[in-house]
């Protein structure tokens, strides 16, 4: 029966035919109160006995639409999960419900779960994870509209209630990748909903009631939400589970350290994606500090405690370095993204066939986006590879933001696209019309290269964005000062003021002091020494730079420039240091970049001999040796005699 299933839910599309020539009739009980009516002619219909019978044929028409392969991959979905048979449930996860989603409802929504209730004989447990894949389909396929985003809600409770909330462990074994996708997916279903509440000039009268009903209050709360996923940390021991694992304990001890529930893959698991989803959910928050402390028993690198999937670590790896660049630490911030990066490009082989590969790609550009704005902002030695990279995708936004205020618009537009979409805890006063009224007034723009009128003041994005525009605005004389300094050894200050006032602006020597200091502070800030990170050119393994026995937020002051200077008197003084070039890091890079164009020369074919006709001709009927090659003279590299 396993290898019928397994055919049927990777089966090629020519056998599909075959599949829906078997037909799957399941009849959809009629409500035992509906039946006697119909035994009754005299007996007069309610409005509500009415609508139970018209929702009754509208179900069974929905029912009959279904075609037969749908019909028999929920059976055996249902089935797979039923018997807990782990390999059986992803095959249907990954592969089938994808295939079918394609072939059939790529531009519309999956059946609802009354309607294939009565194919998993009403499971309730099987039919609120089908409503997790139904509703995760209308967010990413579809719009959806405000009776989705309640009912996910509510959907999102009870699962997470039946999870726990139940007497003991739940018998239920899902995989990694569906447990992760749950977690992501209810982060990014509370994101949606924050951004759409957010939104009140654009709200219908029905939508600003529901919005302003108490249950329109506490549907998608952020206090809801971090409830959701600090319990299941909780409940799973996570925390407690990574500190004994980094300590070395023993397995017994482990176990009897997280408990029963610590134990179970399923709660394990989900604890631990719990932790990587409070880190995502700090930062939509704005709250940095907080979502890298949450990470410390965890860390940054790649070796996470089973095998996670690769989207864990790309989100990880993501807002975690959102969270350095925030906080000003931009080579920690470069090291991270460098390191997934690089993790990511050899790894590649293994996910290009996976279903988050689209999403795997998007978040690694955005990674791409902000290592740019990192080499502007403090320039820095990284990996070749990825630096390729970055120059080649946004070589052209490098060099405009480099003029300094002209380059202020594309420090904007790079950063709007690369960070998330941040979000306010608090909803919008929808029960107070007074108060809401006000913030449909027209607002002004919030940035001094923004035209657009409809930007909110209160959005925390717009925050954000002016907040690390002021940082880029107050470098712009760095670029144009530390070109200026690398020319000299020792420099006066009224000469150096002089170089300045090209404009004749009358810059003073204390403005120029000014702009030295604002350059001298920026080639210093907090970050992490020596913590086994990606060094440049790939001369080491890379861990991210963190390792989970240490906090994310712990560093020291180090001097990110290549350029110092002091100033005695009138006199500036500068000292530059270069960087040697780290030859095993380089050689090795060059090496197999030889050893892969030798292997494609081995493998191309050899081309053919052509002798153009006139000298085969010339060959033949010449006098004896015209046009037989020389065998005297000087002999050239290649083997040949050199022609006069």
């Amino acid at each position: 029966m396993a290898h019928q299933r397994v055919a049927l839910w990777a089966a090629e599309p020519d056998l599909d035919d075959d599949i829906n020539d078997t037909d799957v009739d399941i009849p959809i009980p009629m409500p035992s109160s509906t039946n006697e009516m119909y035994d009754d002619p005299k007996l007069q219909l309610d409005e509500g006995s009415l609508q139970a019978m018209q929702q009754h044929i509208a179900q069974q028409a929905a029912f009959a639409q279904i075609p037969d392969v749908v019909k028999r991959f929920i059976v055996h979905f249902h089935q797979a999960v039923l018997d807990n048979n782990l390999q059986e449930v992803t095959l249907a996860y990954e592969s089938g419900w994808t295939r079918l989603t394609e072939k059939y409802y790529a531009k519309t929504e999956w059946p609802e779960a009354e309607t294939i209730a009565p194919l998993v004989n009403d499971d309730q447990i099987f039919l609120i994870l089908y409503r997790e894949l139904y509703y995760r389909h209308v967010y990413s396929r579809l719009q959806p509209n405000v009776d989705d985003r309640f009912h996910s809600y509510e959907n999102s409770c009870e699962l997470f209630n039946y999870l726990l909330n139940s007497d003991g462990p739940v018998p239920l074994s899902l995989p990694a990748n569906w447990l992760w996708d749950i977690i992501d997916e209810f982060i990014y279903q509370f994101q949606s909903f924050a951004l759409f509440r957010s939104r009140p000039a654009s709200k219908t009268d029905d939508e600003l009631t529901m919005l302003g009903s108490e249950g329109g209050a506490q549907a998608w709360s952020s206090y809801s939400v971090l409830n959701v996923l600090y319990s299941l940390i909780q409940k799973s021991r996570a925390n407690e589970w990574l500190k004994a694992r980094a300590e070395g304990k023993s397995d017994e001890e482990i176990e009897e350290i997280v408990g029963e529930y610590g134990t179970k893959p399923l709660y394990r698991m989900l604890g631990y994606f719990s932790i990587i989803g409070l880190l995502r959910v700090h930062v939509l928050l704005g709250d940095f500090t907080l979502a890298l402390k949450v990470m410390e028993n965890v860390g940054l690198g790649q070796k996470a405690p089973f095998t996670a999937p690769t989207a864990v670590h790309v989100s990880t790896a993501y807002h975690a370095g959102v969270c350095y660049f925030m906080l000003r630490r931009i080579p920690d911030a470069a090291r991270v993204f460098t390191g997934v990066l690089t993790w990511v490009m050899r790894a590649r082989q293994y996910h290009t066939r996976s279903y988050q590969y689209d999403q795997i790609n998007k978040t690694a550009d955005r990674m791409y986006a902000l290592l740019a704005l990192c080499h502007v902002l403090a320039p820095t030695r990284l990996d070749d590879n990825v630096m390729n990279i970055v120059r080649e995708r946004y070589g052209d936004q490098i060099g405009r933001m480099g003029r300094g205020e002209e380059g202020l618009s594309t420090f904007e537009e790079l950063f709007l696209y690369a960070c998330p979409k941040f979000i306010c805890a608090n909803s919008p006063p929808y029960d107070d019309p007074t108060a809401l009224a006000s913030m449909l007034i027209p607002p002004t723009p919030t940035s001094p290269s923004s035209q657009n009128p409809s930007v909110v003041l209160g959005d925390p994005t717009q925050r954000h964005l002016r907040a690390a525009s002021s940082h880029f605005m107050s470098l712009t004389p760095v670029s144009s000062l530390k070109s200026l300094l690398k020319l000299y050894t020792s420099l006066d200050a009224k000469k150096l003021t002089g170089f300045l006032d090209t404009s004749g602006a009358g810059v003073d020597e204390e403005e120029v002091l000014s702009w030295m200091m604002v350059m001298k502070n920026a080639g210093r800030c907090v970050g992490r020494v020596n913590t086994g990170s990606t060094a440049a050119n790939g001369e080491k393994d890379n861990d991210e730079g963190s390792r989970p026995s240490e906090s994310l937020l712990s560093g020291e002051w180090m001097s990110i420039s290549d350029l110092n200077f002091v100033i005695d008197q009138n006199m500036v003084h500068i000292a530059e240091s270069t960087v040697g070039r780290r030859y095993a890091g380089w050689f090795i890079r060059n090496s197999e970049h030889a050893a892969r164009v030798l292997d494609s020369v081995k493998a191309s074919p050899l081309p053919p001999r052509i002798i153009p006709t006139q000298v085969q001709k010339k060959s033949a009927d010449g006098p004896k040796g015209e046009g037989a090659p020389r065998t005297t003279g000087q002999k050239v590299a290649w083997g040949g005699v050199k022609v006069a």
